[in-house]
């Protein structure tokens, strides 16, 4: 394997980690009110990934580094042509990330409130966009010779786009609600059950759509098949143990095999296309005409085999201490249980 091609790999493997990990995190916030109904449950919701979320999101910025750094061309046409979608994503990003800060600053209900819906709103528009822009890739976008977009807004709302990115956010809800029936307690808990069952049909159908829909467009034969079988079997037995409400650990460990098999069966089927042009398939972006110099990308393959395992060894750890469930004290209080 070429490096470019190994580079390809990273930034599949980040942008996978970055649904897998963030996915929870932007399923909790736009399910927190939904599963909470007083302003304690909705805190306990929130507190269930207080420790993790900030960490999580580095995974988007560091698999946007990686695409700018192995494939400059790519990022530069990509980017550019998603300007004004990139633009709200960072105001969803920003509002939900001061939502976390800002909720507790005032014990009013109207401030609690209108910060509750800010977190909200920018949970749920984070996936729907991110999941747009990576529809686009495969979609296809107008750049001509020069790698320039030549189309408008409108352009970037392909049906592909817009279904995976339809997709990706009840993937999130799911993986979310998944997520609080293993990190929380009582009336929550209980909601989360309740929300995994009404999510599992929908979402099941959206991955069988998706699958096809990325084997056909792609044309990518036994390989799109035998990647999209992984995500399409995986949300299968998510949807049987989250109706059934048996085994909390395998439905979530479920929903993560599914939201991030999606992801990485859309790089599988790209591969070795990084964007595809709708002007003329010669000016589609690949692996060979886009990536950076072999001795920039033998510099950052050290750096990361150095770093990303301590990286995933940091995270896994945060994780170990943060695992028990999140639950309402005697005071009101949400607080962690002594129980895992």
């Amino acid at each position: 394997m070429s490096l470019s091609s190994g580079w390809f790999v990273v930034v599949a493997f980040f942008w996978t980690g970055f649904f897998v990990l963030e996915g929870f995190d932007f399923g909790v916030g736009g399910l927190h009110k939904v599963v909470g109904r007083t302003d304690t449950e909705r805190r306990v919701a929130i507190n269930s990934i207080g420790p993790v979320w900030d960490g999580n999101e580095v995974w988007l910025v560091v698999a946007g580094a990686a695409m700018f750094a192995a494939f400059p061309n790519w990022y530069a046409t990509f980017f550019s042509a998603l300007y004004l979608a990139l633009w709200l994503l960072l105001a969803a990003l920003i509002a939900r990330g001061v939502s976390f800060e800002f909720r507790g600053k005032f014990p009013g209900s109207t401030w609690r409130s209108t910060w509750s819906w800010t977190l909200t709103v920018g949970s749920v528009l984070a996936p729907l966009l991110i999941g747009l822009g990576l529809g686009d890739l495969l979609a296809g976008l107008p750049v001509d010779a020069n790698g320039d977009f030549t189309g408008t807004f409108a352009d970037l709302l392909t049906p592909f786009g817009l279904v995976l990115g339809l997709t990706m956010l009840v993937l999130c809800l799911l993986h979310g609600a998944a997520f609080l029936t293993i990190r929380s307690t009582g009336s929550v808990l209980d909601r989360s059950h309740l929300a995994c069952k009404r999510l599992c049909l929908p979402a099941a159908a959206l991955v069988l759509l998706v699958g096809v829909w990325t084997i056909v467009l792609a044309g990518s034969g036994v390989k799109g098949v035998v990647a999209m079988a992984v995500p399409v079997i995986a949300v299968l037995v998510a949807a049987s143990t989250g109706l059934s409400g048996r085994s909390a650990g395998i439905t979530f460990a479920a929903t993560a095999v599914t939201i991030g098999g999606v992801i990485a069966a859309l790089f599988v089927c790209l591969y070795p296309t990084l964007l595809v042009s709708t002007l003329d398939p010669a000016f589609s972006l690949t692996v060979t005409n886009s990536s950076s110099s072999a001795y920039s990308l033998q510099v950052m393959s050290i750096v990361a085999l150095v770093m990303v395992p301590i990286v995933l060894l940091y995270q896994g750890w945060t994780y170990y201490v943060f695992r028990r469930r999140v639950g309402a004290g005697p005071a009101g209080e949400p607080t962690q249980s002594m129980k895992a």
